[in-house]
Formats: C-alpha cells, sequence, structure tokens
C-alpha cells in the first residue's frame, strides 16, 4: 500500500484536493476533522490543564483557544505536545486498518506535514499550491478571516516556494477543478506505476 501525505498552506485547496482524492477512491484521513474529534473527546482533559479558559460544556472551544494563542503565541508549544501525538495515534490507527482492507493507497491530510515532520512516516508527499494572490482572496474571503489572523496562520506554516521545493508532486488548484482532479489521477497513475516497476 502506499501511503501519499498531503499539505499545502491555508487557501491552496487542499480540502478540496483531498476530496478529489476521495472522488478516485482514495481512503482519506483528515488531521483537521481528527483535531475537532479530539477536542470533544480525548484532548479535552490535558487541554483544560492548560487552557481552563478554552474549555466549556466539557468541549475545546475552537475560537476561544484561538484567542487565547493569539494573545500568547508562546503557548502553542503546549497545545502541540498534546495533539500531535493523539492525532499521530489515529492517523497510524488509519494507516494499519487500510492496509488491513487491502486498499492500494491511503491519504494522510496533514497540514502542517512538514513542520511536524510527518513526510517521514508517509511514502509521498502531494503539495497543494496556486498563486498567492488567489490564496489571499480565498482566504479573506472566509467567514470570521481577518488579515491578522491571516497572517498568524501564515507564520506558523512553512512558505509554500519551500514546500513546493520538498514535494514529490506538485497540484496546481489556480486553474479550476476539472484541471485539478486531472493532476490527481496523474499523481495515482505515477504512484501505481512506480510501484509496479
Amino acid at each position: 500500500m502506499i501511503v501519499i501525505g498531503l499539505t499545502g498552506s491555508i487557501g491552496m485547496g487542499k480540502t478540496t484536493t483531498a476530496k478529489l482524492f476521495a472522488e478516485e477512491g482514495v481512503p482519506v484521513c483528515d488531521s483537521d476533522a481528527v483535531v475537532h474529534d479530539l477536542y470533544q473527546n480525548e484532548a479535552v482533559g490535558p487541554i483544560a490543564n492548560i487552557f481552563p479558559d478554552a474549555v466549556k460544556d466539557g468541549t475545546v472551544d475552537r475560537d476561544r483557544l484561538s484567542t487565547i494563542l493569539r494573545e500568547n503565541p508562546a503557548q502553542f508549544p503546549a497545545l502541540e505536545n498534546i495533539v500531535h501525538p493523539l492525532v499521530r495515534a489515529k492517523q497510524d490507527a488509519f494507516v494499519e486498518a487500510q492496509r488491513g482492507n487491502g486498499e492500494r493507497f491511503a491519504l494522510l491530510d496533514i497540514p502542517l506535514l512538514f513542520e511536524t515532520k510527518a513526510e517521514a512516516r508517509v511514502d509521498a508527499v502531494v503539495v497543494v499550491s496556486c498563486a498567492a494572490e488567489i490564496q489571499r482572496q480565498r482566504v479573506l474571503s472566509r467567514p470570521g478571516m481577518t488579515e491578522e489572523k491571516f497572517q498568524m496562520i501564515l507564520g506558523r506554516q512553512m512558505p509554500d516556494g519551500e514546500k513546493r521545493h520538498k514535494a514529490d508532486f506538485l497540484i496546481d488548484t489556480g486553474r479550476g477543478i476539472d484541471d485539478a482532479r486531472t493532476q490527481v489521477r496523474a499523481v495515482l497513475d505515477a504512484l501505481q506505476k512506480r510501484k509496479s516497476s
């Protein structure tokens, strides 16, 4: 089985690209969805110990947590030390389950793939990218997004150029969904050929 790591900076079209892989029959583990689930389950207790104000009615309030971290970015490592190992355990379980199902591919959608050194756990890295002005337009049109929030997120992510340089495959989402779908199929074909050779 080939494990694909999918990453890309905010607004590059990673979520849409993950859906395109899923449409081609590739099982996808969405790290954001995993975190969302953890914020209602296993991560609540440990986060409450460090960020008591971020927990409300037994779940982590993402907006409140985001505000706390924006006001005190030095607290990010404390949160990451709780969340990253839990996410990794879920990803590992997902990969093993897909292997057990006899799948040809499994995809891990990891926003901070390079930042968390997760490239060591996948067979190929696909980076999703587009022109900076398209990215900016997409991000700032999101509800609740501000320039300040955008800059804070970008500041925590490896620059797009660096990600492109480290990629095994690049998918440009700036030319529309049909074009991106063609690129996704080309990636799967190339990986299948690489495995067969």
